[in-house]
């Protein structure tokens, strides 16, 4: 655990030092200190200062004095530089250590050592020292409120991540979207593989290679001493991803664009957009940069939040001079499953699209609502020749659809 446990004595009083604190923010920020001051102090030292008060919690100033100081010093001469920087933090502390460990007593002391409810009081520290990260605390301590003898806490400084697995696509700003890309390509660093026609070289393999048999045979005197076998060759499957961008998707339209760049530039996948028409947007979004292939195929979109016609567009798909793509394929359909093409034409396209792909999922930003049900014409229809649905209305159920996709299969 990061965190300290603080102990408590009968009388019901802490009796550790520093109760609530991150040992590794804060060994690193006392580290940091010290070197600024000229004291070398390498990671090692940082991370063994670290398990130290892991192993040994500090109960008063003393025993974090020798802990700090075993850790983090290793020359006798950088031992007055390590005093002066720990009575600056630790100045209204008194240390009853060996007077012969060191050449000069701290200042700034008073109290007794041993004292276990005696901590330091608000840490001085000038204009080029960060404030040491006292406590992760939800609450933090008053700084006037010194009745007690307790620690001083400092305010947290606000964190520069913004947590949002599970705020809709809707609220996002567009500097989240600028990141989902990259967010998106390190959630699915596999995906799924079929087994394909060429054979590679492999001593576990259950067949014999001919060819390379006798090929090792001209060093034995053509005698097949050693057998060469070989294995089929896996390659990675492809998917393609269709996705809704009419006026009903408005508020996942631009997230869905970055999740298909994203799996154009980093996957073996076929992206298509459609709302009346089908427009295919895998060169376009295979651009270096992420805002200009998203600018590019929203220009590319002239039917973009529109209307929707779902089956006019799985026909198209495949009917046209890109349906073999679909032939052992993962088929994503993004889509709310509003249509304005009749259920029967939907279900009779996804029949055909279901004998031809792998598998099919399709993913609905409005499935992970409480109480939803598929009762739109177009989903019920659908649905039939679905392998899952699959919620995708957050960065949370759209990673776990992501999941789902890894985790196919790879036969």
């Amino acid at each position: 655990m990061a965190v300290e446990t603080p102990r408590v004595e009968s009388s019901g009083r802490s009796t550790a030092l520093l109760p609530a604190v991150d040992r590794a923010a804060f060994a690193t920020a006392f580290a940091v200190r010290l070197r600024r001051h000229g004291l070398t102090v390498g990671s090692p030292a940082v991370e063994t200062f670290t398990k130290a008060l892991a192993a040994c919690a500090p109960d008063s100033i003393t025993r974090l004095y020798w802990s700090a100081r075993i850790s983090l010093v290793n020359r006798h001469s950088e031992i007055g530089i390590f005093d002066t920087v720990f009575a600056q933090v630790f100045g209204e502390a008194t240390l009853a250590v060996d007077p012969h460990a060191r050449r000069t007593p701290l200042a700034k002391t008073s109290g007794h050592a041993d004292d276990a409810g005696t901590g330091p009081g608000q840490p001085e520290h000038g204009p080029d020292d960060d404030p040491l990260p006292w406590s992760t605390l939800p609450d933090p301590v008053s700084r006037t409120d010194t009745s007690d003898g307790g620690i001083v806490i400092a305010l947290r400084s606000p964190s520069p991540r913004s947590g949002t697995p599970d705020v809709p696509f809707e609220h996002l700003d567009d500097m989240q979207l600028a990141q989902l890309g990259s967010w998106l390509r390190k959630a699915a660093p596999h995906w799924p593989t079929r087994r394909s026609r060429r054979r590679v070289n492999d001593h576990r393999g259950r067949t014999i290679d001919l060819r390379e048999t006798l090929h090792r045979a001209r060093r034995t005197g053509w005698e097949p001493a050693h057998l060469a076998r070989h294995r089929p060759r896996d390659k990675p499957r492809r998917v393609v991803l269709l996705a809704d961008v009419s006026q009903s998707m408005h508020a996942q339209a631009t997230v869905y664009l970055h999740l298909m760049r994203a799996l154009a530039v980093e996957t073996h996948t076929e992206v298509f957009a459609f709302g009346t028409t089908l427009t295919r947007l895998t060169t376009v979004l295979r651009h270096r940069c992420a805002g200009q292939a998203v600018d590019h195929a929203s220009e590319l979109v002239t039917d973009r939040f529109g209307g929707t016609r779902i089956a006019t567009n799985l026909r198209a798909l495949l009917s046209g001079p890109h349906a073999d793509l679909t032939r052992g394929a993962i088929v994503l359909i993004a889509s709310d499953g509003w249509d304005s093409d009749p259920p029967e034409e939907l279900a009779r396209a996804m029949a055909r699209l279901r004998r031809r792909a792998h598998r099919v999922l399709w993913l609905n930003p409005r499935a992970g609502a409480r109480g939803f049900s598929p009762r739109v014409a177009a989903m019920a229809a659908a649905l039939p020749y679905c392998d899952a649905l699959l919620p995708a209305g957050t960065l949370e159920s759209l990673g776990a659809a992501i999941t789902v996709i890894t985790g196919t299969a790879t036969r």
